[in-house]
């Protein structure tokens, strides 16, 4: 009888936070999900409390593995957990205590615009570094080292641990891993730490001038690791897990690419989360975008290992505009409702919505930009109103799909979608009807857990190399495939239109900024 091995993941996002268990063939076995409260104590801002971050995770943990002894399976049998967490968001804490000295500054924050026009004036002065030729990114309030540098300049509390030499900075996943493993490492991977604009991306190090550019004493930063290798031992007495190896860690797009299979060069994912995140395999090689992408690290699966690289498009609002249907203007009572409205109508009546609530990512790359719905009539009804915000989605899909396929120089054929928002039929046939192209949605879409488990189970010897990960996994899954209904011309009339919504979104936080100044 073959001994019976299991992995956990650790999956902690923007709005909810995850404890998965996986086989070794990579079958889901049981899950528990905690949502995750967040703040907003000013417009543009948004944060979560790192403790609660920690709570949740732990939480998810507990019942996860009541669930799982009560189905009949031994905790001892769970021979690694990986983390895979939102990116980007900034944490700081004292490490002589281990807690937090401030709120979680999350991705999506803005507080940093004025920073970031700085920062890049900065960078015009000679003898600065060129900052995406070093990091792969471009200075945006959506990376990690803009607001670290916010911290240090404003926070009293991050401040005076500096001053101590007690403060620590990181991304969720090293807050996470600090705090499982009681304080015994403080480490990222390199996945997490390639969206910080502090680490180089053909050395995977740290770079000096990068830190000196952002004024970042490299001894507040983690351990830079693999993805997949053992970071310490979870080590909290009250945690099921006592003992269990902390094995893989992986920014939550990168885990969900590797959890898709996307293996080869050539394969690409889009998940449909609070944020969408399109990525493309482009193996060994670094490619450089001229089209608004970003270069980033998709993985790299083990300390000898090299690191497969990826281009990436970033769309700041997917999932969180059904939120705001719901909790802003309270046209749904649940998330859910969405797809149901939308199907009422098989067009938006002429409407399209821009959810640019702060500002636009790739490959616009525009703060400036703010949420624009044009094309309301008397006619327009909540129906409309849906499918436009669906929509939405398709047509900035839609943008980073045909700058991927100019920058890779090979058109993509098939896309691979997860993520929430991808669990709608309806949403999913939008974007098969906008991109032009198959949309396909695996059965099992726990896929972003599903990488890090992989990358954990890597480390510790379940999977003895990559070829033998394939073989155990079914190759031939159930696949729901979404079909275009649309016809070139359909598409490209439409996209059009959605160029000028576009254009109207822009140069509105200017605009407004010069009549107060007026005022």
């Amino acid at each position: 009888m073959s001994e019976k091995r299991f992995i956990g993941a650790i999956d902690q996002g923007t709005t909810s936070s995850r404890f998965l268990i996986f086989n070794d063939k990579g079958d889901l076995i049981t899950f528990h999900q905690v949502e995750l409260p967040q703040s907003q104590p000013h417009s543009g801002w948004l944060e979560h409390d790192p403790l609660v971050i920690l709570d949740t995770v732990l939480e998810c943990i507990e019942k996860t593995i009541k669930r799982f002894e009560l189905m009949g399976y031994d905790i001892k049998d769970i021979k690694a957990i990986g983390v895979t967490n939102q990116r980007e968001s900034a944490v700081a804490w004292n490490k002589k205590t281990g807690n937090p000295l401030r709120n979680t500054i999350v991705w999506s924050d803005t507080r940093t615009d004025e920073l970031v026009h700085e920062l890049k004036k900065k960078e015009e002065q000679d003898g600065q570094p060129n900052i995406q030729d070093l990091a792969g990114l471009d200075i945006s309030s959506y990376f990690t080292a803009v607001k670290f540098r916010w911290m240090l300049d404003n926070d009293d509390q991050v401040k005076e641990a500096v001053k101590n030499g007690e403060a620590c900075l990181g991304t969720v996943d090293s807050w996470l891993i600090y705090k499982l493993s009681n304080g015994q490492a403080f480490v990222t991977d390199v996945t997490n730490a390639s969206r910080t604009l502090l680490m180089n991306l053909k050395t995977l190090s740290w770079d000096n001038d990068l830190l000196r550019f952002f004024d970042i004493d490299r001894k507040l930063l983690p351990k830079l690791c693999s993805s997949s290798q053992i970071y310490g031992h979870v080590g909290l007495e009250s945690c099921a897990l006592k003992g269990v190896p902390i094995a893989g860690c992986l920014g939550d797009q990168q885990a969900a690419l590797l959890g898709q299979k996307c293996f080869s060069k050539g394969e690409a994912k889009c998940t449909f989360g609070t944020g969408a995140f399109m990525l493309f395999n482009t193996g060994e090689d670094m490619v450089e975008s001229t089209h608004g992408l970003i270069t980033t690290v998709a993985f790299k699966l083990g300390d000898n290992e090299k690191a497969t690289y990826a281009l990436e498009g970033s769309m700041a609002v997917a999932g969180s505009s059904l939120r705001w249907l719901r909790d802003n203007l309270r046209l749904i009572d649940s998330m859910e409702e969405v797809s149901e409205l939308a199907k009422h109508v098989p067009d938006t009546g002429g409407v399209y919505f821009v959810t640019a609530f702060s500002g636009l990512f790739a490959p616009y790359w525009r703060d400036d930009a703010r949420g624009t719905m044009i094309g309301l009539t008397s006619y327009t009804n909540k129906y409309h109103l849906a499918r436009a915000t669906l929509e939405s989605m398709s047509y900035q899909s839609k943008a980073i799909l045909d700058a991927m396929n100019k920058d890779a120089g090979v058109p993509l054929k098939v896309l691979k979608v997860d993520g929430g928002v991808s669990n709608s039929d309806i949403a999913m046939q939008i974007q098969a009807d906008i991109l032009g192209i198959d949309v396909k949605r695996p059965m099992m879409r726990e896929t972003t857990a599903l990488g890090t488990a992989i990358a954990a189970g890597l480390s510790v010897g379940i999977w003895k190399n990559m070829n033998e990960l394939k073989e155990s996994m079914v190759q031939d899954e159930e696949l729901t495939t979404f079909t275009p209904h649309t016809t070139t011309e359909e598409r490209d009339e439409k996209y059009q239109v959605w160029k000028k919504a576009i254009d109207t979104s822009l140069h509105w936080t200017n605009d407004v900024d010069d009549l107060s100044e007026e005022d």
